[in-house]
C-alpha cells in the first residue's frame, strides 16, 4: 500500500469513528436532557447476534433470546457501520476531499445514511418500515433525520478537524 491509500484509510477510519462518536454525544443529550428515547446498541448486537444462525427478522427485537456480549457487539458494529459510512462518502468525493472538506457532500451521505434504519434495521428488528410499527412513526422518523443529520456534521467537522492538521 502506497503512502497515500494509507493515508486515506487512516482518515476514513478516524472520521467514521468521529462521527458516530458525535452521534452518541446527541443519543445521550436527547435520553438524558430530554427524556427522548434512543437505540440500545444492545438490540442492534442482538440482531447482529441472531444472522449467523439464518435470522434475519424479528417480531420484536427485544422480546427475541439475547445472545452473548450483545451490547459490545452492537457497540463495535455501530462503530464498524460508521466507518463504512465514511468510506462511502469519500468513494463518492474523491480522497482530495478530505485535505478540504466542504460540508453539502458529508450533510448529504449522513442524511441519506437513513436508508439503513429505514429500510433494514427497523423493519428487520420489528418496527416497520422507516418505524411505521413504533409507537409514534413520525417522532420516530423525525429522531432517525436529526441523528443522522448529527452523522453529517460529525463526518464534516472530524475532516476539516484532520484537514487542518496537515
Amino acid at each position: 500500500m502506497t503512502p497515500d491509500v494509507v493515508d486515506t484509510l487512516v482518515r476514513v477510519a478516524v472520521m467514521g469513528l468521529g462521527a458516530a462518536m458525535l452521534m452518541d454525544v446527541w443519543a445521550f443529550v436527547l435520553r438524558r436532557g430530554f427524556g427522548v428515547p434512543t437505540l440500545d446498541y444492545a438490540l442492534l448486537g442482538r440482531w447482529v447476534g441472531h444472522l449467523p444462525a439464518g435470522r434475519f427478522t424479528h417480531e420484536r427485537i427485544a422480546a427475541s433470546a439475547p445472545v452473548r456480549s450483545e451490547r459490545q457487539l452492537g457497540w463495535c458494529v455501530h462503530y464498524a457501520i460508521g466507518i463504512v459510512f465514511a468510506a462511502v462518502l469519500v468513494a463518492i468525493v474523491g480522497p482530495a476531499w478530505l485535505h478540504d472538506p466542504t460540508p453539502w457532500p458529508a450533510m448529504a451521505v449522513g442524511l441519506g445514511t437513513v436508508v439503513a434504519p429505514w429500510f433494514v434495521m427497523q423493519p428487520a428488528m420489528g418496527a416497520g418500515f422507516a418505524g411505521s410499527r413504533s409507537a409514534d412513526p413520525r417522532a420516530t422518523r423525525l429522531r432517525n433525520l436529526g441523528t443522522h443529520a448529527v452523522y453529517g456534521i460529525g463526518l464534516y467537522v472530524t475532516a476539516a478537524a484532520m484537514s487542518t492538521t496537515t
